[in-house]
């Protein structure tokens, strides 16, 4: 094995000696770390696959089928086979946002799958806390669901793997929600293990969800741990965080890496030796401030295989280096074990996901526009609009919808069908609709908001019904970026004092994604889940939704 070595060793003079003789190199210790990340309970393989350049033509890109828990565990076993000390991790997301198969139970499958794998340890991430800290502990410790009860083929006893939540803080009790760190020992090296998930996740997830939990630093919260772990004789950490960058280049390439995970990085102590990261769904192999930091996409599609050589006196990383293998169907077989804990759950699951719900004659995308829009969030958009219009529904006149809540396409299968899992699979939060009462001028703050000091350049915009409509102009000062007098609904203006009846998700309406506005509506309405709205809506059959409801008026 050819190692980048990150220290060199030093010549040693001995006194009394004609000639210097070389010193004999110190023992080692090589361990093995396999990783993953936002795998999202797709026990499945996903669509799509995984894209990379083409080996014959490497301007353009090909799609690989790739990942699924079944292929993932066979080149898991695969790996681990090479190496006499080997660990398996996670830096977050491993269930949440999940498709019908593992969201019916809960993600008990997904947990019960990781266990299979032999995953060790994971950090915790946002949406491991979709359904709040009770939820996520019930996971770990095992027992049925309190209001679902037990529906799985088995009892579910929790996982045997240990989540990690470094900087996620009980504000009752002033202590971690989970452990901050575990300690492993290799070949008799202790090495540290600190997970947690990124500070802003109570921004990005439903504020039920976190109650009562506080988010602390990053990289303070690491850096604090570090003297601790030492005082155990650990000289080497390995981090585990919820939080990532944004590269340019291929899935082992590092170049123009920007985003939160770098400027962690840069301020964690040197003991930090490898950084496991998440959160942005995509694939690197970097090497910032010397230390390896790595990220495995999404949905099982890559395995990171992370190889170190500690000193088996002092405990010190020497080397390091890492390769994102794709978890290919052309390469490796199904796993037999997971095979059948997929059909136990797919033969209870079954009718409720293969119910056919409609046809349609195209996909529909979350891809935006220049503007902001995509076709499948005008849909959903549509769909809650739909079924909230009537009076005694909630007497809607627009509907918005949160562009984070739509995570597939809703990609019909042949003959234009399309069944209540692939319609699951775009919306998979089962949040309820929610119609409340704004006035103009307070839907119109809240449009501004989209646009302030905490959002990226292009901002990911609340999607929009039919019948609504407005333009922004990303010259204006923010605050002041939705054109006046643009705000219409069936093309008259919006009076700022004027009442209107909107539909929102349960997410929005609880302040989600930042959008406290919706937590001042009035007179609200708690009606169906959002999903079967969108279920009832194809099998109506949509009117189409190419028109635009938004428009930038500047580049």
């Amino acid at each position: 094995m050819t190692w980048r070595r990150i220290v060199s060793a030093a010549a040693l003079a001995l006194s009394g000696f004609a000639a210097c003789a070389a010193a004999p190199a110190p023992p080692t210790v090589d361990l093995k770390i396999l990783a993953i990340n936002d795998f999202h309970g797709h026990l499945k393989p996903p669509p799509g696959g995984f894209r990379t350049a083409d080996a014959s033509s490497p301007s353009r890109t090909i799609a690989l089928p790739a990942g699924g828990a079944e292929y993932m565990a066979t080149a898991v076993k695969a790996l681990r086979s090479s190496s006499p000390n080997v660990v398996m991790v996670a830096a977050g997301d491993l269930v949440g946002a999940s498709p019908l198969l593992s969201a019916l139970f809960h993600d008990e499958p997904t947990i019960q799958s990781m266990d299979l794998m032999g995953l060790d340890l994971a950090a915790v991430g946002n949406h491991e806390f979709d359904e709040g800290a009770a939820e996520l502990l019930r996971l770990q410790r095992g027992g049925c669901h309190p209001k679902d009860g037990c529906k799985g083929p088995e009892p579910f006893t929790g996982a045997r793997f240990q989540y990690l939540a470094a900087s996620t803080i009980d504000t009752a009790s002033g202590k971690t929600l989970l452990p901050p760190y575990a300690i492993k020992r290799f070949g008799g090296v202790p090495v540290g293990f600190i997970g947690l998930t990124l500070k802003a996740t109570p921004r990005i997830v439903a504020p039920a969800g976190v109650a009562g939990l506080a988010f602390k630093d990053e990289a303070e919260t690491i850096n604090a741990l570090v003297p601790e772990l030492k005082r155990q004789g650990v000289a080497t950490v390995v981090v585990l965080i919820h939080e990532g960058g944004e590269p340019t280049g291929g899935h082992d390439e590092c170049p123009g890496i920007s985003g939160p995970i770098v400027d962690i990085v840069h301020k964690l102590d040197p003991a930090v030796g490898v950084v496991v990261s998440g959160h942005t769904h995509q694939a690197y192999v970097c090497r910032i401030d010397g230390r390896l930091v790595t990220s495995a996409h999404r949905f099982g599609t890559l395995l990171t295989e992370i190889d170190l050589r500690l000193d088996a006196r002092s405990g010190a990383l020497l080397a390091s280096q890492a390769t994102n293998h794709i978890v290919r169907h052309d390469r490796y077989a199904r796993d037999a074990a997971q095979t059948g804990l997929i059909a136990r759950y797919e033969k209870l699951s079954a009718p409720l996901a293969q119910r056919v719900v409609g046809r349609l004659s195209q996909a529909y995308t979350a891809a935006p526009d220049e503007a902001g829009e995509s076709m499948l969030g005008r849909l959903v958009a549509d769909a809650q609009l739909a079924a909230t219009a009537a009076a005694d529904r909630g007497g809607a006149r627009i509907a918005l919808t949160n562009p984070g809540g739509l995570r597939a396409p809703l990609q019909p299968g042949p003959g234009g069908v399309v069944r209540y899992e692939d319609v699951f699979a775009s919306q998979p939060f089962s949040n309820e609709l929610v119609t409340l009462t704004l006035t103009g001028a307070e839907l119109k703050t809240l449009l501004e908001r989209q646009f302030g000091e905490n959002v990226p350049s292009e901002p990911r915009l609340l999607q929009v019904s039919r019948g609504f409509s407005y333009a922004w102009d990303a010259r204006r000062a923010r605050g002041d970026r939705v054109v006046p007098g643009s705000l219409k609904l069936e093309g008259r203006p919006i009076a700022p004092g004027e009442s209107l009846r909107i539909t929102v998700n349960s997410y929005l309406a609880g302040g989600g994604d930042g959008h406290r506005g919706f937590t001042e509506g009035r007179d609200s309405l708690v009606g169906e889940k959002d999903v079967d709205a969108l279920a009832r809506y194809v099998n109506a059959g949509p009117a189409p939704v190419d028109a635009p409801r938004i428009t930038r008026v500047s580049p």
